[in-house]
């Protein structure tokens, strides 16, 4: 019983300290699920050192291979400029020579940055036992009221994912859309998206857990 208690109380903890949220998501009425050849997941990222859209692909990758399917990086698989000049025929031959049955995206719609101004000492505890004695609040409040403060830059990141189906007119099946905010390192960026995006596919029946159950094959 203690063990299941932390474990719930670690589980909270972790879902308050995300900073990747969904703001809304879309399926597709007669979506049918099926078994997948090759997934491949394309960033679509304006990133100069290419380490946002490698960590976002990775990740996202690892995820849908732990529930069995089958998904590639389009960095690892066509490299980091792989339609570029190409038309949409040449596109889809290329995607169909690697066995590419199905897209899901990761597209940075905005990144935006806030400048706000951080109080030194702000936190007020009015029935504190400093309240008791004159010095005890006098030093406690001296120090949160002349304590200098600072200012602080966060970044905000708007994110949309789509889900095609190669096999029937590039049909989409599913759309998301979400923010990151003050991720901290790419890779908790990373972590985190693929996790949400994953969790909430499964939810909405857009994918399985294919370890689990056994979908039709293509």
């Amino acid at each position: 019983m203690k063990k299941i208690l932390i474990s719930g109380i670690m589980a909270l903890f972790l879902i308050a300290c995300s900073s990747t949220r969904i703001t809304s998501s879309w399926k597709a009425d007669n979506l049918q699920l099926k078994q997948y050849k090759k997934v491949l997941v394309l960033g679509l990222i304006n990133d100069p050192d290419r380490t946002i859209r490698e960590n976002m692909e990775e990740q996202l990758v690892s995820d849908l291979e732990e529930l069995g399917y089958d998904a590639v990086c389009s960095c690892d698989e066509f490299g980091h400029k792989a339609f570029e000049k190409m038309n949409e025929k040449e596109a889809l031959a290329k995607l169909s020579n690697s066995s590419v049955d199905a897209v899901l995206t990761i597209v940075l719609l905005d990144k935006e940055k806030e400048k706000y101004y951080v109080p030194g000492r702000v936190n007020y505890s009015p029935y504190s036992i400093q309240q008791n004695r004159f010095w005890g609040y006098y030093n406690t409040m001296y120090g949160r009221v002349y304590s200098p403060g600072y200012y602080q830059t966060d970044t905000r990141y708007f994110w949309e994912s789509n889900f095609y189906d190669l096999t029937h007119g590039q049909e989409l099946l599913y759309s998301v859309q979400s923010q990151s905010f003050e991720p901290g390192t790419t890779k908790t960026l990373g972590h985190e998206y693929g996790q949400l995006i994953v969790k909430d596919m499964l939810k909405s029946n857009v994918l399985v857990n294919q370890k689990e159950v056994k979908l039709k094959p293509m």
